[in-house]
């Protein structure tokens, strides 16, 4: 392995707690398929075999967990373990972690777009579980998917973050205001291939919130969650009760 592997040993004993014991595995995890294309001569493997790994060891150990400590249809488990594991979510894992000035990529790459950088880092905390469950088995990538990945439930199901999110606030605003909210797109901005788009969320034709993403439908969806929150807020302060 033709790279100083002092400061991936360090980022594991700091931030995960432990050594491993090859830590080429994190190394690989942690190495986008585009380096090895760059890097031929210094570099022979990328992280997509252990990302497919990581995913597979990712779902039993939440589904498990959701097995155990929810007894709801399979509908339901299904919505929470997606909203769990969703890329937004495992990716935003893997910057608070911290690895990214770790992973390796190609120039180009590094120059993307936000929301490639995004999925990169989501596939790359796949691919640290499969790193962790080859070095040090399956319990230790459970606890590492239970500190980083399960911890979310609450907040999961407190927000009706596995609900659709644009079902799910029409629902309430129906109840709430007796009427259907719309969506307006606001603005677009950046080139063809980084545009990103701003939705406004109306309801009598009033703006309550917005949201701004890579498509239309990526701004509609944060924008209907935003929304959730403004009427998750008004449900609790005027003491709705809603069915």
């Amino acid at each position: 392995m033709n790279i100083d592997a002092t400061p991936y040993q360090e980022f594991a004993k700091e931030k995960l707690g432990f050594e491993f014991h090859d830590i080429s595995l994190l190394v690989t995890a942690l190495t986008h398929r585009s380096y090895v294309n760059e890097h031929r001569e210094a570099a022979h493997e990328h992280n997509e075999r252990l990302e497919f790994l990581g995913d597979a060891v990712l779902e039993i150990v939440t589904s498990d967990f959701l097995f155990r400590n929810y007894n709801e249809p399979e509908g339901v488990m299904t919505a929470l373990r997606s909203a769990l594991v969703r890329t937004e979510s495992i990716g935003a894992a893997g910057y608070e972690l911290g690895y990214e000035p770790l992973v390796r990529l190609s120039h180009g790459e590094k120059n993307g777009s936000e929301r490639a950088h995004e999925v990169i880092m989501a596939d790359c905390f796949e691919a640290v579980i499969g790193a962790i469950y080859i070095d040090q088995g399956y319990e230790v990538a459970k606890d590492f998917i239970y500190k980083h990945i399960i911890v979310k439930i609450d907040e999961i199901i407190e927000e009706g973050l596995w609900r659709d999110p644009k079902s799910y606030v029409q629902e309430l605003v129906q109840k709430i205001d007796g009427v259907t909210p719309s969506y307006h797109t606001l603005n677009e901005d950046g080139p063809d291939h980084n545009k990103s788009f701003t939705v406004g969320f109306f309801v009598n034709n009033k703006l309550m919130t917005s949201g701004t993403g890579h498509s239309k439908q990526d701004a509609q969806t944060l924008a209907a969650r935003s929304a959730i929150r403004i009427y998750k807020k008004r449900i609790a302060d005027e003491g709705l009760e809603i069915e």
